[in-house]
């Protein structure tokens, strides 16, 4: 059962990236507004169509993946993303992560080795 590992992280990666793309094309968009205009700029924007092939990808190796594997051992993989979340908010936003944080990722990752045991 641990060959569902390498395809959670690479979902993972997918869900991480398409949430990165995401706040870079909602950046972009400028201020939030219900407008059309707000929309047309935010739909027109390279990062954040990105931002949808990577969730669509995603979604494409989930189904994959829930196809093959136990519900309950797949669905507690999911949880990987906010790991690399975590790092892809120190890499690209510069943010600082308190140690309950640090400390929060270990036990998700030692969660998702228990799971798939």
């Amino acid at each position: 059962m641990f060959q569902i590992i390498p395809l959670a992280i690479i979902q993972s990666i997918l869900l991480s990236g398409g949430q990165v793309l995401m706040k870079f094309g909602l950046t972009a968009a400028g201020d939030f507004s219900w407008s059309w205009r707000y929309f047309g700029a935010l739909f027109l924007n390279w990062q954040f169509a990105c931002c949808g092939l990577c969730y669509a990808a995603a979604s494409i190796l989930w189904m994959y993946i829930i196809k093959n594997f136990p519900l309950s051992m797949a669905y507690p993989m999911v949880s990987i993303s906010y790991v690399f979340g975590m790092f892809a908010a120190m890499i690209f936003f510069h943010e600082e992560i308190p140690l309950t944080r640090w400390i929060g990722v270990f036990l998700i990752m030692s969660g998702c080795i228990l799971v798939v045991k």
